[in-house]
């Protein structure tokens, strides 16, 4: 890996999975001597948003769908 001219790095994916650091996560950078660690930063109480409301965030508005809502219930329920 390597830091590009502007300091970015990409994380490997497997990495930000296993620690859970989803797109749009805060993190911050700590100095340890000679070593940077990456951590998540703490939200504030007031703006905290759970993991779900995050993933329901990025996914809303995505469906792909021509049927209702109620249609799709009814198919799913198998009342054809």
């Amino acid at each position: 890996m390597r830091i590009t001219s502007k300091g970015q790095v990409t994380i490997p994916i497997l990495l930000r999975e296993s620690v859970g650091m989803l797109p749009a996560t805060e993190v911050e950078f700590v100095q340890d001597g000679e070593e940077l660690r990456l951590i998540r930063s703490r939200p504030s109480k007031s703006a905290a948003i759970s993991r779900g409301e995050t993933i329901v965030r990025r996914l809303e508005g995505s469906a792909t769908s021509d049927y209702s809502t109620d249609e799709i219930m009814r198919m799913t329920r198998g009342d054809d």
